[in-house]
């Protein structure tokens, strides 16, 4: 049998049905990048619809990756917070045109590619402090959260106390405050899918009580994607200041170890850890498949691709080997035909992925030792200032430049590492000469 030959089903103890049912729960899981990249990407200037099908075909290159490379149980597409950094901070915060965006997006993946292929993978996801790196997750949880209570109106600006609450008798708002209370309820309760759905329940509201017309069709032809298309591969030669530097650093280091730090959560899950050396079984090929998915994403037209915890619902119900990850390949293949339902979707109803994504997110902060204050200061800093700056980058910055600082006052600075020290002096550089 092939499929028995390709991803050795019955030495991992699974069956096609299983792999099946598991594939199907993380797509209904993670769906909801389908509607929350194009919304996020399109204030750039791109186009929604092209976008929609960029993160297609990015989710099924990367989901057909992993599978049929890897034989790893995860799915991959446009990662959350990476989205956020591409279109809030580098786009309309440093006003770096979308397509040179996408070149540091290519640039980033090529160099991910080469580190995969390299001796140093694992010693350089080692080099960044765990704390830090729980910290730079806790952060954009805080940062895309907080996104997705301003774009609903939720939450304002304000002259006096910088922020303050909506117009609380505003449909918009009164939506997006239903949505985040029924998807709370719907995740609470451990329903499959229950982003997903609860968006879902939202936009129906939202055509009931007619606060945005109805759509004009359901299926429809696949959306070109002309007009975003290797742009990241003709606007290379406009990567050539220092902020450049720091966008492709930024995407590189948040993919590397987002996507380490999902692999190995997924495996430890599936049972994929080896129980003696703790090595994750085949976690380089695994590796290869999101850097070359993030490297042919960008080429697609989309920010960094990369592997999604929401694959643990799929293993939890059955998925150990990457037929799960071709299952879900097919699903997003299938989800394509559906872009007329985009015109539905509305900050109100992304809100509460976002919140709820958010909150997920800084649950890493349980990770941290706040009680060693030399840890506590950087972790702190890193979070609270990607939320206050409204850049995940600066964020990032602070804390890796405090990092040096508090440990070596603390007599710990022969635990700082050289990779550490130089991204200090390129963060000071960044503030001195380039924020």
């Amino acid at each position: 049998m092939i499929l028995e030959q390709l991803f050795h089903l019955r030495e991992n103890r699974t069956s096609v049905r299983r792999e099946l049912i598991g594939g199907l729960t993380t797509f209904l899981a993670m769906s909801y990048i389908l509607a929350v990249n194009p919304e996020l990407l399109g204030s750039t200037g791109m186009s929604k619809t092209a976008v929609f099908t960029a993160t297609i075909l990015a989710a099924i290159v990367g989901c057909l990756l992993m599978g049929l490379v890897a034989n790893f149980p995860v799915a991959l597409a446009p990662g959350m917070g990476l989205n956020a950094f591409f279109t809030y901070t580098v786009v309309q915060e440093w006003h770096i045109p979308w397509q040179t965006a996408l070149a540091g997006v290519f640039v980033a993946g090529i160099l991910f590619i080469l580190l995969t292929l390299s001796k140093l993978r694992d010693k350089l996801i080692n080099l960044i402090p765990s704390a830090l790196k729980y910290a730079v997750s806790a952060g954009i949880g805080l940062f895309i959260a907080f996104s997705g209570l301003q774009t609903s109106g939720i939450i304002v600006a304000n002259k006096s106390n910088a922020v303050a609450l909506g117009n609380l008798h505003s449909p918009t708002v009164l939506l997006a405050i239903f949505g985040i209370i029924v998807g709370i309820m719907l995740v609470t309760a451990n329903v499959t899918g229950g982003i997903f759905w609860g968006m879902f329940i939202t936009a129906a509201v939202e055509m009931i009580f007619g606060i945005i017309p109805l759509p004009t069709g359901i299926i429809s032809g696949v959306p070109s994607v002309q007009p975003i298309f290797g742009q990241a591969v003709t606007h290379l030669g406009n990567i050539n200041s220092f902020q450049m530097i720091i966008v492709i650093l930024t995407f590189f280091i948040i993919g590397l170890f987002d996507t380490s730090g999902t692999l190995v959560g997924v495996a430890t899950e599936a049972g994929m850890v080896d129980k003696e050396s703790g090595e994750v079984k085949g976690v380089g090929k695994a590796l290869f498949s999101g850097a070359l998915a993030t490297t042919l994403g960008a080429v697609f037209g989309t920010s960094p691709t990369t592997a999604y915890v929401e694959s643990t619902s799929g293993v939890a119900v059955g998925a150990r080997t990457g037929l799960s990850s071709v299952f879900v390949a097919l699903l997003f293949a299938i989800a394509a035909f559906f872009s007329p339902i985009l015109t539905v979707i509305t900050s109100a109803v992304t809100a509460s992925a976002l919140i709820i994504v958010g909150i997920l997110m800084l649950s890493n902060v349980q990770y941290i030792d706040w009680t060693k204050f030399e840890i506590a200061v950087p972790a702190f800093f890193t979070m609270i200032m990607m939320l206050l700056t409204y850049s995940i980058s600066e964020g990032l910055a602070v804390g890796f430049i405090f990092y040096p600082i508090t440990m070596t006052v603390k007599g710990r600075w022969r635990e700082v590492n050289a990779l550490m020290w130089t991204m200090m002096v390129v963060f000071i550089l960044y503030f001195a000469f380039v924020a």
